[in-house]
């Protein structure tokens, strides 16, 4: 089994953008080089730190693509989503409805 690294667009225009989100994981080989560009869109990605590979709890990425939102508080009624999909905003504000993520994206019948 090969280590899993996540990874994360250099800018956010290319994150928004791209496929894969602002953060997604790639397995690789021990010993390879780090990834320079994105495999799904071309973009410049830098490698991120993270638990080891032997692990229980999931990265913020996994969560995303699982369906989920984790939303971490920075402030009072203030929270960033830090799973957020492209076209959320990156802070959710308790009292403006417009920053809440779009659950449509997530949540199918």
């Amino acid at each position: 089994m090969s280590p899993v690294y996540c990874y994360c667009h250099a800018s956010e225009e290319l994150a928004g953008s791209c496929p894969a989100g602002p953060e997604f994981e790639w397995e690789q080989v021990a010993g390879d080089l780090p990834l320079s560009r994105c495999p799904h869109c071309g973009g410049p990605v830098e490698r991120m730190l993270s638990a080891s590979s032997i692990r229980t709890r999931k990265f913020n990425c996994e969560l995303r693509d699982l369906g989920f939102t984790k939303l971490v508080r920075v402030d009072d009624g203030l929270f960033e989503n830090v799973t957020r999909r492209h076209g959320d905003e990156k802070y959710v504000d308790r009292r403006r409805p417009e920053t809440f993520p779009d659950l449509k994206k997530t949540v199918a019948d």
